[in-house]
């Protein structure tokens, strides 16, 4: 069996509420969006919705970016903190092969003061 990865360890820690801030955060940087957006702000202009200046249109574009920063900040916080965890797994790997080579080191030195002694040995016997 294999060990969880960080990036699986990140992935199962989240709540529902993270994976939803997730994926507006997703939507909201996307060209769709920018398409709906812009039919919509057209349709609303073009047809007659509701009078110049647009109170009711503006007001839904406040709240909506009330929300969407918000849930935008939470995506960001998540992400610094997936980003720690991340450089944290990291460093744990590399102190973890730094000790391993460090023991390959010193097997190796062992070895070669080994057959060193052997030559000598051999060297000393003629």
């Amino acid at each position: 069996m294999m060990d969880k990865t960080w990036h699986d360890a990140y992935k199962e820690a989240r709540t529902v509420g993270d994976t939803v801030a997730d994926k507006v955060a997703t939507f909201v940087g996307s060209w769709t969006f920018v398409f709906i957006h812009a039919v919509w702000f057209g349709v609303w202009i073009l047809l007659p919705v509701e009078p110049f200046p647009f109170g009711l249109l503006t007001m839904i574009v406040s709240l909506e970016a009330i929300l969407l920063a918000t849930l935008i900040m939470m995506a960001q916080n998540r992400q610094a903190k997936r980003d720690r965890h991340h450089a944290d797994a990291d460093f744990r790997t590399n102190v973890e092969a730094k000790k391993e080579i460090e023991q390959v080191q010193i097997r190796l030195a062992r070895i070669e003061d080994e057959k060193l002694d052997k030559i000598l040995k051999l060297l000393g016997d003629k």
